[in-house]
């Protein structure tokens, strides 16, 4: 069964046929309805995909690097709130979406295998070999989350300015013995960082932490900020407990994200230690989990739907602009620029003025 069997038997032309699978639009709607009910009647499935990505140069998908594991990756409440708003503002270009790790796996090096037209950076380590193959295919890239290479798209969280202004939000309250909890997955045990100035492993947390950091110095504080080997609640857990334990325990915490903050909020409330009547704790991102926590928690807010949004113009401007075979007189694509996604800052319940 082939496209020209449609094509004989509704009497139309054979680019009618093809038009009906792969420009819908440019047919009418009883017209396409026509065709793909004889297609259907026939039993013919469309047009091969293998040689129409020949002829259109395009393999019509793109590729998501999350994190080493996928697994761990929708684990992150944050990383699958990403994705689902990439996968949804692509849907309607007819692009699909493949995950990638960002190493091989099983031998396997998705990166360099897979036929792609493009690819989205999410928060992963920039030497990661991911991004090695990625670029050396020279497929257009979009990194979000983490500083672009030249000549490539960015999508960044404000994240500077979110430490800041939960330091700021706490100074009001009136703490003055604040810690800054993150993540650096180059510790081999957490720890007090020895310099606040250089602590976080990535630029997510880097950049959360020096906010904190600029905060603090800049009303007089001395910053302390305490390591945790990675986002996740086992490894978070022994470095909570310690900052409850010390003999100068803070009156508040600023945490890398919301996972770390719900975690030290219930080691806080198996030790006995009050939230927010004893420790004021403030975490990052705005997940569910920060609404359904008790006491609901005090965070910044990153719109995720905003992000995908502009993680997915990126990508599609990307690709045109990797195209060559523009029609004459279509306006130039606009270069590649990193887009700067703005903060903010939601006031609940873990936060109060401190009691000493």
């Amino acid at each position: 069964m082939t496209l020209q069997t449609v094509a004989d038997r509704v009497g139309v032309s054979r680019m009618t046929v093809s038009n009906a699978f792969s420009r819908p639009d440019q047919l009418s709607a009883a017209l396409r309805e026509q065709v793909l009910a004889a297609a259907a009647e026939l039993g013919y499935v469309g047009p091969d995909p293998a040689a129409r990505a020949l002829a259109r140069r395009s393999v019509g998908a793109v590729g998501v690097v999350l994190t080493d594991s996928l697994g761990e990756a929708f684990l992150d409440p944050v990383a699958s709130a990403f994705f689902g708003a990439l996968a949804e503002e692509l849907a309607p270009t007819g692009l699909a979406v493949t995950l990638i790790p960002a190493t091989p796996v099983g031998g396997h090096v998705p990166a360099r295998d897979l036929a792609l037209d493009a690819a989205v950076l999410y928060a992963c380590a920039g030497d990661s070999e991911a991004v090695e193959w990625l670029s050396r295919r020279r497929l257009p890239l979009v990194f979000v989350d983490q500083e672009p290479r030249p000549g490539s798209a960015g999508v960044l969280l404000d994240e500077r300015s979110g430490g800041r202004l939960a330091v700021e939000h706490l100074l009001a309250l009136g703490h003055r013995d604040v810690v800054v909890l993150t993540m650096n997955s180059e510790r081999a045990a957490p720890g007090w960082a020895a310099d606040p100035r250089t602590a976080g492993s990535n630029d997510v947390a880097r950049h959360r932490t020096a906010g904190a950091v600029d905060a603090l110095e800049a009303a007089g504080l001395a910053a302390r900020v305490y390591e945790v080997v990675d986002n996740r609640d086992h490894l978070t857990l022994p470095g909570a407990q310690e900052i409850l334990a010390d003999p100068h325990r803070p009156t508040a915490v600023v945490c890398f994200s919301d996972l770390m903050a719900a975690t030290l909020v219930r080691a806080a409330q198996d030790a006995g230690v009050d939230v927010p009547g004893d420790l004021s704790v403030v975490g990052f991102d705005d997940t569910v989990l920060a609404q359904t926590l008790r006491p609901a928690l005090t965070t910044l807010r990153q719109d995720f739907a905003t992000k995908g949004r502009l993680a997915a113009q990126a990508l599609t401007a990307a690709i045109a602009r990797a195209r060559t075979d523009a029609p004459s007189g279509t306006p130039a694509p606009e270069p590649p620029t990193t887009v700067t996604v703005p903060v903010e800052l939601v006031v609940r319940d873990s936060t109060a003025p401190p009691r000493r």
